[in-house]
């Protein structure tokens, strides 16, 4: 399958170690605003094509796929411009700012009959697959709790009055955004939409959110979810059942699954993961392209749709705007 990427950073990086393992990728175009960085990273991989205008990439680049790790608040344009051009596209989380960018990229892939997909990595790594196949062994669910905080490696250079992309509201960005989402994409693909949204922030000066949480209701149980860019936790997610407890380690990496169960026995599930965490979401888009599939049954439209609801919710509710909202 060849590939045309946007974005030279380190998550580009991670997602061609993964894809190149699947043995069915080939990197044969990369854009870059500058041509020197463009061909910088190009030539770390067999010195695929290099354009600094994207349109040329579409029309004259050999590809049949772009994989999208640019800014979050320019995601949706550039996938609407690659599907309008005939090209599946794989996005970075979050895949668009908000609910109605969501609603115009699924519009467009199906216009143009191609796959779109979020790359949220960990519901498509084999561990995952363990806690959906063993959530009946906890009798019936109460709550879900996910955390994910992460001091970030930018929030001292915003402390020290510049303006990184990840504190920039311009670029649809934020605690929530990044890393929050770790969080609420699991929990909707395990148990839909939730019937209500309640949030709270830590907002900065910049705009964006530094930390915050969410409590939802389901019919039968909650969810809850804390983030933070400004700070660390160690917390373990949870599933919590009558019969017994869920307990993964890390919501945005599963590797390490367990069952607590109330008479004090622990199953452990854990399956050994032996490719690079971004692996299976590279074989699942491809595969679906391959079997002429266009919605992933894990990473759907739907679920994307509800998680950009859930979050749009969530920051109307904490007052965290983006220019992308005011289109």
């Amino acid at each position: 399958m060849r590939f045309g990427i946007i974005g030279t950073n380190w998550i580009t990086e991670r997602f061609i170690q993964g894809a190149i393992e699947t043995e069915q990728f080939a990197l044969t175009a990369v854009y870059s605003r500058t041509e020197e960085k463009g061909r910088s990273f190009a030539a770390q991989y067999h010195q695929a094509e290099v354009f600094t205008d994207l349109q040329e990439m579409l029309e004259k680049g050999s590809i049949d796929a772009v994989y999208i790790a640019s800014p979050n608040s320019l995601h949706a344009e550039q996938a609407i411009l690659c599907m309008n051009h005939g090209k599946h596209v794989l996005c970075e989380k979050p895949m668009a700012s908000n609910a109605r960018e969501m609603r115009e990229m699924v519009a467009a892939a199906e216009k143009n009959n191609v796959v779109l997909m979020e790359a949220l990595k960990s519901t498509l790594m084999p561990n995952f697959k363990v806690i959906q196949d063993n959530l009946f062994k906890l009798g019936p669910i109460r709550r879900y709790f996910a955390c994910y905080c992460q001091y970030s490696s930018r929030y001292d250079a915003y402390k020290e009055g510049k303006m990184p992309n990840t504190f920039n509201p311009q670029f649809s960005n934020g605690s929530l955004m990044d890393l929050g989402i770790y969080c609420l994409y699991p929990m909707v693909t395990l148990f839909g939409k939730p019937d209500l949204v309640k949030a709270v922030g830590v907002m900065l000066p910049s705009g964006v959110d530094g930390e915050g949480s969410l409590v939802m209701r389901y019919p039968e149980m909650e969810g809850v979810v804390v983030h933070s860019k400004i700070s660390n936790s160690y917390l373990p997610a949870e599933i919590q059942g009558e019969l017994g407890t869920m307990v993964i380690d890390k919501i945005n990496q599963p590797y390490d699954v367990k069952i607590h169960y109330r008479d004090g026995n622990v199953e452990d599930l854990t399956k050994p993961q032996i490719h690079e965490p971004m692996y299976y979401e590279a074989l699942e888009f491809i595969e679906m392209i391959k079997h002429g599939e266009r919605d992933s049954k894990v990473n759907s439209h739907a679920s994307s749709l509800a998680v950009a609801e859930v979050m749009e919710e969530a920051r109307q509710q904490i007052g965290l705007r983006f220019a992308a909202d005011e289109a």
